[in-house]
């Protein structure tokens, strides 16, 4: 994790402000989902990417019933429905 030498403070209601430079940097805009990870005692902020309900694949990825599933997952499912 490389340090981007950037000091926020956190306002009143839990809030940082991310730099432009950044935003532009990691194409981040206004309204973009961002994931928080928690990794030891590092806060991790990242452009939320879904992932497969069932292997946790970020590939190939499609939203089923407010759900989301890798393809190779959808395949296997509808092998399971053939047997």
């Amino acid at each position: 994790m490389k340090p981007a030498g950037v000091v926020r403070k956190v306002d009143q209601l839990g809030r940082i402000v991310l730099p432009k430079s950044l935003r532009k940097r990691y194409q981040m805009n206004e309204g973009d989902p961002v994931e928080i990870l928690v990794q030891g005692d590092h806060i991790i902020l990242e452009r939320y990417r879904p992932r497969c309900v069932f292997c946790g694949s970020m590939e190939e990825v499609k939203e089923f019933k407010e759900r989301y599933l890798c393809e190779p997952c959808m395949s296997e499912m509808g092998q399971l429905h053939h047997r």
